[in-house]
């Protein structure tokens, strides 16, 4: 099969063959119809954070079952399946506790001297977060995938596997937004627009988007925004304090940067609560005021929504399909796995929601 392959950190992908072996116990193989090119994706490939090379990056994938290997219970062929790069092995104290997004049990992988589920001649091919989703078909175990209903668009139901289960995710599990809460969302690419759909769900009273592009806030109204704005233009924090007189219930960080981390942070009301989405790089420090804890602030992380996957994306599917869940104009644009590079590049100028992967003859 084709691939698109990080050698090294820095350097552009190259699609080149790779050789995919069968499915092994509780492994699920599959066709992939749609991945799309999250900003995720982009600290692995520049080694912000750093991962074995070389690798097959993508994460956020749809696609079609082809094969099962022995023990597979969730999936057959033939299903229609979303992926997630939270894999579970449900048994372990995250998960046995309803925290499925926090198992890092080492026994989704295959063990030490195993044959490689993908493999280039003798090297083997890591798979980016147990899924290499840059690629023609995934080879994954049972947990990293979910069947969905055949009706849902493919190209769609891959943005559910991390921007939109990521964004909605915080809004209903991590923080727990209830109806009247006000709502400010720091960045408005994939996870932001998701985090504002998210909150409109959930029944916000109002929702304040806040990006330094105009294109971007104009998208954010679409989904649900009712303020903006423009930090290019102005203090974004001063401007929430006068916009709710004096905070936010919930702020969502969905950049990762130092500077933003600390405005969602700054723009709470007391007991408000600051989640911070965005991957900042190793090593960066966020300072906050000491003295903001007496008024019972707080700040949190979120991992992929604290998703409960096997249940919240089937879920996400209605949504869409009931029209209450905005996926159609988060996809500015589809592409060919040969335009990956380009799709990268663009992501480093951040204009534009999604860029989607489109596979020939499956999406």
């Amino acid at each position: 099969m084709k691939a698109a392959i990080l050698r090294q950190a820095g350097q552009a992908l190259e699609i080149e063959e790779v050789q995919v072996d069968k499915p092994r116990s509780r492994e699920v193989l599959i066709r992939t119809a749609a991945v799309g090119v999250c900003h995720s994706d982009l600290h692995f490939i520049d080694g912000t954070y750093p991962f074995p090379m070389p690798c097959i990056p993508g994460h956020e994938a749809a696609g079609i079952v082809e094969a099962v290997g022995p023990e597979v219970r969730t999936v057959k062929p033939g299903d229609h399946v979303i992926t997630c790069l939270s894999i579970f092995c449900g048994h372990c104290e995250h998960c046995l506790t309803g925290h499925l997004s926090r198992c890092v049990s080492p026994e989704t992988k295959r063990a030490a001297g195993d044959a490689p589920r993908i493999a280039q001649g003798e090297a083997v091919m890591q798979q980016l977060v147990g899924l290499g989703a840059f690629a023609e078909q995934m080879l994954v175990h049972e947990h990293g995938c979910v069947a969905i209903r055949r009706d849902m668009p493919l190209d769609r139901a891959a943005l559910i596997g991390c921007a939109v289960m990521t964004g909605y995710g915080a809004v209903t599990h991590t923080s727990n937004v209830r109806p009247g809460d006000t709502v400010a969302v720091i960045g408005c690419g994939g996870i932001g627009l998701s985090v504002i759909n998210g909150a409109l769900i959930a029944g916000a009273g109002r929702i304040i988007a806040i990006d330094r592009l105009a294109s971007k806030l104009t998208l954010a109204k679409t989904f649900g925004a009712t303020d903006t704005i423009d930090a290019s233009q102005m203090d974004a924090v001063a401007r929430v304090m006068e916009l709710t007189a004096g905070g936010v219930h919930h702020s969502f960080e969905a950049i990762g940067l130092k500077a933003t981390a600390e405005q969602a942070w700054r723009m709470l009301r007391r007991g408000g609560t600051a989640n911070v989405i965005g991957m900042i790089p190793p090593g960066v420090n966020i300072e906050l005021r000491g003295s903001d804890f007496l008024s019972e602030k707080r700040i949190q992380g979120s991992l992929m929504g604290s998703n409960r996957f096997p249940v919240d994306m089937p879920r996400l599917v209605d949504l869409y399909l009931q029209g209450r869940l905005q996926l159609d104009s988060m996809i500015s644009q589809r592409i060919k796995l040969a335009q990956i590079n380009e799709a990268l590049a663009e992501l480093k100028r951040g204009e534009l929601a999604r860029s989607v992967v489109v596979f020939d003859g499956v999406a």
